[in-house]
């Protein structure tokens, strides 16, 4: 088994994992975790998908996703998960903690003297809060494409860079006809300023970026993690500064094997009985 370094990263960073989907990436996902060793984690929304959760789909690799953050909790790491709207549901238990682990539907946290905003995004997202039926509608026959990219694919046995993502650019295209209705970032920015923070950290429309704006005499800085389905990406702070982490650009990660994400150290019974108390067990096996 090949050796590989371990990142230290003061603050983790993942949003739209969409577990429970078949465009959750969770093996990767599982790979890229192997890698570092974070201090404080924060699940940025859509993290388990119950908009299209299903007890007829349910992988190993997903599990072993909640088991990995369960075990960031009995390590006593911070674990800050924010509500989504694909995760909606969760919301009427928002403030709830036991031991490391917090849900919220938002956080604010001071990071070198700057005010940080953390939330999910779909609160400011005009599409969202005025056509939430079609959005729901629209991610279910998004999963169905999804596969129908990998099918493709696989039969053509494209390499990870080259791999076609029209999926990708149908969701774009999508956007781009609402931009009239509503700019994201622009919207998330103003009310940013507006509550006089320094800088936003959201997810929702799975585009990593990290890009300075300037309203009304404020420099706020805008953040986006990306997500687990298109762009397999996170935010990682260390150095004083934030950094985006993309999985196909890692060197790192093809060092990785499959079974180094088994987790030893918790045994299946434990992870499900944490998992019981924190709510997952109700997202994932009630519907």
């Amino acid at each position: 088994m090949k050796e590989h370094a371990i990142r230290e990263v003061d603050i983790l960073v993942l949003s739209d994992i969409h577990l429970g989907t078949y465009g959750c990436h969770a093996k990767e996902l599982l790979k890229y975790l192997k890698t570092i060793r974070p201090k404080q984690v924060i699940l940025n929304g859509d993290i388990i998908d119950i908009w299209q959760f299903s007890k007829k789909y349910w992988p190993k690799s997903h599990m072993k996703v909640i088991k990995k953050f369960v075990k960031y909790i009995t390590n006593e790491i911070p674990v800050y998960y924010i509500t989504g709207n694909h995760d909606e549901m969760l919301r009427k238990f928002t403030d709830f903690s036991m031991g490391s682990f917090h849900l919220r539907n938002e956080l604010v946290l001071t990071l070198d003297d700057k005010k940080t905003w953390f939330f999910h995004g779909d609160l400011v997202d005009v599409s969202m809060r005025y056509s939430k039926f079609l959005a729901k509608v629209g991610g279910k026959s998004y999963d169905m494409l999804v596969l129908v990219n990998r099918a493709i694919n696989y039969l053509f046995n494209k390499e990870e860079t080259d791999k076609i993502q029209f999926s990708h650019h149908v969701k774009q295209s999508v956007k781009r006809a609402i931009k009239h209705i509503s700019d994201y970032e622009k919207v998330a920015v103003e009310i940013a300023a507006a509550k006089q923070y320094d800088s936003i950290i959201c997810g929702h429309i799975h585009q990593p970026k990290i890009q300075d704006y300037e309203f009304n005499g404020k420099n706020i800085t805008y953040i986006n993690s990306g997500d687990w389905v298109e762009s397999l990406s996170s935010m990682e702070y260390y150095d004083g500064q934030w950094h985006t982490y993309k999985y196909i650009q890692d060197p790192i990660i093809k060092t990785v094997t499959e079974e180094e994400t088994e987790e030893s150290e918790m045994s299946h019974e434990t992870a499900e009985e944490m998992a019981y108390f924190m709510g997952f067990q109700q997202m994932m096996f009630v519907k």
